[in-house]
């Protein structure tokens, strides 16, 4: 029974869907530069970083999972290069393999999370823009940016037009940690508490298993077959 001081369940929200899977794209510049500290060029924009020759092998290696288990009937991707990238380099590697593959849709709304003014500065540098910034928090907002609230809002709407369109088919979303932890905010429903943004490691796979008109976490950020 629950307590009466215990907060209600959340709402379940809908979204009649088969399966879901989220994939981060393979490991970028960006994501080298952030780990070691490392100046980005300065004319570099968000949805033009590419990925290493580390996150094409990461993405390859993803591509020949996808040729060993069910196809998906339907791929979505964000606009962003490197989840384009890490794409091109799945598909032609579960291509090899002999998977027949559906073609690739693109959705604005599974963009990068915005940051604004702090776009792409690394730790150091975004400390001596703003020692005050909290990027990770869930409510932080960024000058010109988006917080992680923010990116939910267009992920529920996203995920609210994918449930009528693809209603029982599987999903496939080639996308962004930031978008991924959305992902698992709206699906836990309405009234959830914001859940944690750890990062999502890149090239790992979150799957939720359609049932009863909604979508469970079965599989969260793994690296592993």
């Amino acid at each position: 029974m629950t307590s009466p001081n215990s907060p209600p369940p959340p709402l379940p929200f809908r979204c009649p869907l088969a399966g879901l899977t989220a994939v981060r794209h393979g490991q970028s510049t960006a994501n080298v530069a952030f780990a070691t500290d490392s100046p980005l060029p300065p004319d570099l924009t968000d949805p033009e970083v590419p990925l290493t020759p580390l996150g094409v092998t990461q993405s390859e290696a993803l591509g020949r999972l996808l040729a060993s288990s069910p196809v998906p009937d339907l791929v979505l991707a964000s606009p962003f290069l490197r989840t384009r990238q890490t794409w091109g380099a799945m598909s032609a590697a579960a291509g090899r393999l002999g998977a027949s593959l559906p073609p690739l849709l693109t959705d604005e709304r599974l963009r990068d999370r915005d940051l604004g003014r702090y776009s792409l500065l690394t730790p150091s540098a975004l400390r001596a823009r703003d020692p005050r910034a909290r990027p990770g928090d869930w409510f932080y907002r960024p000058p010109g940016g988006e917080s992680f609230a923010d990116v939910s809002l267009r992920v529920r709407n996203f995920l609210t037009e994918l449930g009528t369109a693809a209603q029982g088919r599987d999903v496939l979303l080639i996308t962004h940690d930031a978008v991924i932890v959305s992902v698992h905010r709206v699906l836990l429903g309405l009234g959830a508490p914001p859940p944690d943004t750890a990062p999502v490691p890149n090239a790992s796979r979150t799957h939720w298993t359609g049932t009863g008109g909604h979508l469970v976490l079965a599989r969260w950020a793994a690296t592993t077959g």
